[in-house]
């Protein structure tokens, strides 16, 4: 006869001074056998994540939002069980992709980035594609934590069965875009989103990085964020594909039209990152939808353009480097302290430099000289 399992109740640290048993929570014992089973896999170093490539691989085909989040935590995951895993499956998804735009968006914080992405992405959806969102959220240098909110500030865009929104944290990657981004847009497109909106953090001329992931950049602007000259600095200007001046609406209306005029000027003095294409600078109100879709039109403009001159597969050859670049120092970096000796030797190094024993240069020299036979 099976025994009856046994449960305790507990009320909460807080509740009301009148408070009856409503409040309490009852907790059961779990299955002892189960527990067991549980301990012996952890002793194993067996992970209690189960990755099926086959299932992983037709949801994502089949567009299967649930799916592709799984595959997609898969691909981000830094454990070494996983990397073999996710690499086969990229290996098998890239020949689904490739047939989307990317589209990078940056700006200062408030410059209304996520609503814009709300307000264009619902606009695409209109027409007949299928958006999805890379959010990516800075980490706290602390906690190493992203709130991971813009999820929730684009309420419209998610209830949309055309769209997925995949908020990540940046992991303080420089430019605020995650390290797995590209597997990430090669899974993205696979599944059928042909309108893949890349959002970074934000930070200013780091967004370089940015830049060799998509196909068009594009960079919000707001006025009242300094003085003008702030927001004409060469860094960033010159990588943007298109200038939107956002929240030009209301008493603001006519101050995003002047600095619209200064933008304008300044540009025609900027190399063009894009040969033949002169970046246009446009006034919106993501809040009321205005220019949205004229925004759109601009990008459709520049795909016709960059296919037309070969400048579009150009780019696409360039991420695939940059891609296989940025793959090559995560693995040396990641087989350098994965490396027992490798990183008791850097640890030791630290130490000795804390110490005033060693200076940083000649511990890099050290570590530098160590490595040297394995490469």
């Amino acid at each position: 006869m099976n025994e009856k399992k046994k449960s305790k109740t507990r009320m909460p640290e807080w509740a009301p001074s009148n408070a009856d048993m409503t409040y309490a929570s009852r907790i059961v014992e779990g299955n002892k056998t189960q527990k067991n089973i549980s301990s012996s896999s952890a002793k194993r170093g067996e992970t209690s994540r189960k990755y099926d490539l086959d299932i992983l691989v037709d949801g994502v085909l089949s567009c299967n939002r649930t799916t592709l989040s799984k595959a997609i935590t898969l691909i981000e995951s830094n454990s070494i069980r996983h990397i073999q895993h996710a690499q086969e499956l990229i290996k098998r998804l890239i020949p689904y992709s490739g047939k989307s735009i990317r589209i990078g968006i940056t700006g200062v914080p408030g410059a209304g980035k996520s609503t814009f992405i709300e307000a264009f992405g619902c606009s695409a959806i209109d027409q007949g594609h299928r958006v999805a969102v890379l959010a990516i959220d800075p980490s706290s240098t602390i906690s190493k934590g992203s709130i991971l909110g813009d999820k929730t500030r684009m309420e419209k865009l998610s209830r949309s069965q055309d769209s997925f929104i995949r908020p990540s944290p940046s992991s303080g990657i420089l430019g605020g875009v995650a390290r797995k981004t590209m597997e990430t847009i090669i899974a993205c497109e696979a599944a059928g989103y042909d309108v893949i909106l890349i959002e970074t953090v934000g930070v200013g001329q780091s967004e370089v990085t940015v830049r060799s992931l998509v196909d068009f950049f594009l960079l919000l602007q707001i006025t009242g964020a300094g003085d003008e000259l702030q927001g004409i600095k060469k860094g960033i200007i010159e990588l943007a594909d298109m200038i939107a001046i956002n929240k030009a609406d209301g008493d603001n209306l006519n101050k995003a039209e002047l600095f619209k005029s200064e933008l304008t000027r300044v540009l025609h003095f900027l190399q063009p990152v894009s040969e033949g294409w002169t970046p246009p600078v446009v006034t919106c109100s993501a809040l009321h939808g205005t220019n949205i879709d004229h925004i759109w039109q601009i990008i459709t403009d520049f795909r016709t353009h960059t296919n037309a001159t070969g400048l579009f597969q150009k780019r696409r050859t360039a991420q695939k480097l940059e891609w296989f670049d940025s793959m090559l120092r995560d693995c040396i970096y990641n087989q350098f302290f994965n490396n027992e000796m490798f990183s008791q030797a850097y640890k030791q190094s630290r130490s000795a430099i804390l110490d005033g024993t060693q200076t940083p240069a000649a511990a890099v020299t050290y570590l530098l000289e160590l490595i040297k036979p394995t490469i």
